[in-house]
């Protein structure tokens, strides 16, 4: 059985072992916990352990914007970061909800296009070689 959480301060060391395991490093953790502080972390359980989360803002333009999704590889590909997006669509404070990958990531653009998302555009220069995709959906 699944539960999703607004994240507190308490569960940082977990999400930030999440985040560390899928990209090798500390280097979010200022930005993972400002994220708890302003309430604006979902997070994913199982029965066991957190398996996930979801960051999101409202600075894209006055619209939310998912900015980062993470799960924990070995628990990929179980319907997790479709769960969080569906529960941020249902508490999203605007209308608009954008969000963006890289080109290179098909695992991520199936997940958007699974949630009702949308390509709205391209942003070229962040990676090289690798666009942003970025995408949209209106509630």
């Amino acid at each position: 059985m699944e539960s999703l959480v607004k994240s507190q301060l308490n569960d940082l060391d977990e999400i930030l072992n999440i985040d560390r395991e899928v990209i090798g490093s500390d280097s979010r953790r200022k930005y993972i916990k400002k994220a708890i502080e302003e309430e604006r972390c979902i997070a994913i359980k199982n029965e066991f352990s957190f398996v996930g989360f979801l960051i999101f803002d409202t600075h894209f333009f006055d619209c939310s914007f998912i900015s980062l999704i993470i799960v924990k590889p070995t628990e990929r590909r179980k319907g997790y970061a479709s769960a969080l997006m569906e529960y941020f669509i249902s508490i999203s404070p605007t209308k608009k909800i954008f969000s963006s990958t890289n080109q290179s990531n098909k695992r991520m653009q199936e997940v958007f296009k699974e949630n009702g998302f949308i390509q709205s555009g391209f942003v070229e220069n962040l990676d090289e070689g690798d666009p942003e995709i970025i995408y949209f959906k209106l509630t």
